[in-house]
């Protein structure tokens, strides 16, 4: 590896261990054996060092998260058991990669600040709800798999959010499943 990959292999191990905001130029020269000099000649600054370790961590995130999610479930799309085993493998990735996603979150609160990061995460937000809803329905037609996808994202989100404070009380699959069973039932009155 080249002194640009050693910087950008530190600045993720930095991204798992400190996360974003805490994440200082020395932080990452230490983390790669690199010079703080070669922070600004590879990438002009820390904070677009930070940024593209952070894309491309997330890129790769979301590659295995695919592949983990994509493994086939022997259960026919759309069934209340696929969807159930699906958000426990979902629920299983933030034990995995805890670090991940507190460091997300913690990024997200400085979208307003940070324009780049904000136009690729809005890129990946969207690629993201249609992998998540093809995961659940891979035979569903484009607009199905539009507003299915901003569901499960949204449910991703609040998952995550309330399993990132309080893991031992955040829904489960079973739980989803029968919330949303409950609400379709209200609908139908």
């Amino acid at each position: 590896m080249g002194n640009r990959e050693d910087l950008l292999a530190g600045a993720k191990r930095c991204l798992y261990e400190k996360g974003y905001t805490r994440t200082t130029a020395r932080d990452i020269a230490a983390a790669s054996g690199t010079s703080l000099a070669s922070i600004g000649y590879h990438f002009r600054s820390t904070k677009a060092l930070l940024n593209e370790a952070l894309v491309d961590t997330m890129r790769e995130w979301g590659d295995e998260l695919e592949r983990a999610l994509g493994t086939d479930t022997g259960m026919r799309p759309g069934s209340q058991e696929r969807f159930e085993a699906i958000w426990e493998r979902v629920v299983g990735s933030f034990t995995e990669r805890r670090p991940l996603w507190a460091t997300q979150f913690e990024t997200i609160t400085q979208l307003d600040h940070l324009p780049e990061l904000r136009e690729a995460f809005g890129t990946g937000l969207e690629e993201a709800r249609y992998g998540l809803a093809e995961i659940f329905d891979p035979d569903a037609d484009p607009e199905t798999l539009r507003v299915t996808g901003r569901l499960y994202q949204t449910l991703l989100s609040g998952l995550l959010s309330q399993w990132l404070i309080d893991p031992e009380h955040a829904p489960t699959g079973r739980d989803l499943a029968a919330a949303i069973r409950a609400v379709a039932a209200g609908f139908a009155r």
